[in-house]
């Protein structure tokens, strides 16, 4: 059975993990409320730039800001676009929205032996972790079949192909932020990778274990202090099939025992390695290979696994800002504009057809994506804090604000504003990238008002997290 301490662990590695500045008046569409600059000294201390900031503070109920800055101004919003992306997607899509992935026999199956190959049928589940695979793989053993003679074919064709490769973003392909969205993702395509000194050497060893993926370990093992895990060099040798991994550098002593996630294989390949494992744990019998194939006509269903509900997918998602999760979203929602192969354009066109539906200014925006991995990406803070407000009055709004890091206590949020008055008060989304630091979301003052805030930092990035939270503990005073 699959170890159950991975998910939080995966999702926070995959998401964002890459931030800036202020103004001193505003452009907003409802005349400035007369409120005195919350962040005009903070900004002079750090020589934040007037007009590298945007801003809007505005209580749910209200019909103009409390406080506003460059409302107007679209903004690179970093991973806070997730909030566009999950309650769209929530609201299109409904709470109770299910991804299946599906098990296809293509040839005979006869006293428990399958003559030709299993075919994987992705829709796209974004919670495919290695539990809930073994899972669907126990429904595929309970039907009677133990051995396969084929081999395994994976059908990820209810996504385009991504338009761009993973190391495009940054130069960092192995990470697990860089993890593009595929309709047969299986468990993020994610691999730890743990180091531990030994007697002469350092062990290192992979979780989950995958028996098609090769280490080539040439890691010393040292005295002196740690320089951690960070140090080790890693050599993909062939990129097109990502199944041998070199390891090189030197590790000490007194690092004890490190992990190190990453991800290396293709997304069949890893579904083929973790498929080989788990099948085995359930007295299964596979040695085939894989190829990607498209399901044919009249091929005979053997088990369908389903995520859990969008409504909770959400929560995970958000908390620990999962960028190929909201990818997925995006792309999912998509189908509300187009047929498949779903593409990022259909995603972003169908999030400008909801916005434009109920109301909420479109201008300047532009959606590379649904995880705000991007520097393409716009929008204005004007257009998210009325998003916000939107979501607030929805009837799916508990399901939404549930989703969101609590200040200090959980998600990326867990260590803002821990031990304040603030702790508790807010469920907030941040972001993070080169020269860009967002957060927004909802504060419950100490006056027991409720307000929206949007935080937009574009330029230099040291003071990022001093500015947006100096304006979430003035919120809160409000």
């Amino acid at each position: 059975m699959p170890a159950r301490c991975w998910p939080r662990r995966l999702l926070l590695c995959a998401g964002i993990l890459c931030g800036t500045p202020v103004a001193l008046h505003a452009a907003s569409p409802s005349p400035p409320t007369p409120v005195t600059h919350p962040l005009a000294a903070l900004a002079q201390r750090y020589d934040t730039p007037e007009n590298t900031l945007s801003v809007v503070v505005q209580e749910v109920g209200a019909r103009a800001p409390l406080f506003s800055l460059n409302p107007l101004t679209p903004r690179n919003p970093a991973s806070t676009v997730k909030l566009l992306t999950t309650f769209v997607a929530l609201d299109t899509l409904g709470p109770s929205h299910v991804w299946r992935t599906e098990l296809y026999a293509l040839g005979p199956v006869r006293d428990g032996v399958m003559e030709g190959d299993l075919l994987l049928k992705g829709y796209g589940d974004p919670w495919l972790t290695e539990e809930n695979f073994w899972k669907l793989l126990g429904q595929l053993r309970d039907t009677g079949l133990q051995e396969i003679r084929g081999d395994l074919l994976i059908d990820d064709a209810h996504f385009a192909p991504p338009a761009r490769a993973p190391g495009d973003f940054d130069g960092q392909p192995w990470r697990l932020y860089n993890v593009p969205a595929n309709a047969a993702l299986v468990n993020f395509k994610a691999t730890t990778l743990v180091f531990a000194p030994g007697k002469d050497t350092v062990r290192v060893s992979t979780l989950p274990a995958l028996p098609t993926l090769r280490l080539e370990n040439r890691v010393r093992l040292t005295q002196g202090a740690c320089k951690g895990v960070n140090a080790i060099r890693i050599t993909v040798l062939d990129p097109a099939t990502a199944d041998t991994v070199a390891l090189e550098g030197d590790y000490a002593r007194a690092c004890g025992v490190q992990h190190l996630p990453r991800s290396f294989m293709t997304p069949e390949g890893y579904a083929h390695a973790l498929f080989t494992r788990l099948w085995s744990q359930w007295g299964g019998s596979f040695a085939g290979g894989v190829r990607k194939a498209s399901k044919p006509p009249g091929a005979r269903r053997l088990a369908a696994g389903f995520s859990p509900p969008l409504g909770e997918v959400i929560r995970p998602l958000n908390k620990w800002s999962n960028n190929a999760m909201a990818d997925t979203l995006f792309l999912s929602m998509g189908a509300k504009a187009g047929p498949p192969p779903l593409t990022m354009a259909l995603g972003a066109q169908a999030a400008q057809d909801y916005l434009a539906e109920h109301g909420i200014s479109t201008r300047g925006l532009v959606l590379e994506n649904g995880s705000g991995l991007s520097r393409e990406s716009r929008i204005s803070a004007h257009t998210l804090s009325q998003l916000l407000i939107h979501a607030w009055h929805s009837r799916y709004m508990p399901e939404f604000v549930a989703s969101l890091s609590i200040a200090g206590l959980d998600g990326t949020l867990r260590k803002r504003l821990r031990g304040t008055p603030e702790q508790g008060w807010m469920h907030l989304k941040s972001g993070h990238l080169n020269n860009v630091s967002a957060v927004a979301g909802y504060v419950r003052a100490a006056s027991g008002r409720r307000f929206v805030v949007v935080f937009f930092l574009n330029g230099p990035t040291h003071a990022g997290h001093a500015l947006g939270d100096a304006l979430l503990r003035w919120t809160y005073r409000q």
